[in-house]
């Protein structure tokens, strides 16, 4: 999702939720993504993820965006769409898992436990690497359109 704000584009980012992401930042941001169900159109799984992972249904005209490859080896499709949501008031999903590890109990965890927006060169350095590609594209997209100045943060 992304919105303009006095000319500047901005993008919402979500930070995973758990143990393992609780104190890392730079990198760690992500776009609202999951997996794919059997037989579920791409499309389709984008706004189911972006719903479980925010509580908000993206609606509006969306853009594809060209999928990315990960450091992982995982290919991530993804579209945009122009937005507007209170980042603070999202509502994700969760997951258990054992926690502490080895100690046979399970907790419950957020999938995601926050959102924020971000303009375009600092959601790049905060993101995973490989989809800061997105926000590359998105930006070319925006300033085609006329929508931004070119490189506008």
């Amino acid at each position: 999702m992304y919105r303009v704000r006095q000319g500047k584009p901005q993008v919402l980012l979500v930070h995973p939720g758990g143990p393992f992401w609780r104190n890392k930042d730079e990198g760690a941001w992500t776009i609202p993504k999951g997996v794919v169900a059997a037989g579920e159109e791409l499309l389709d799984a984008a706004r189911r993820e972006f719903l479980e992972e925010t509580g908000f249904a993206p609606a509006g005209r969306l853009i594809a965006l060209s999928p990315v490859k990960q450091k992982s080896g995982k290919v991530v499709h993804a579209w945009a769409v122009e937005g507007d949501i209170d980042a603070a008031a999202i509502k994700s999903n969760t997951f258990m898992m054992e926690w502490p590890p080895r100690s046979g109990k399970q907790a419950e965890f957020p999938e995601v436990d926050r959102a924020e927006w971000f303009g375009l060169e600092t959601a790049k350095k905060k993101m995973n690497p490989a989809q800061a590609a997105f926000v590359a594209e998105l930006e070319q997209v925006l300033a085609h359109k006329g929508a931004i100045a070119p490189h506008a943060d």
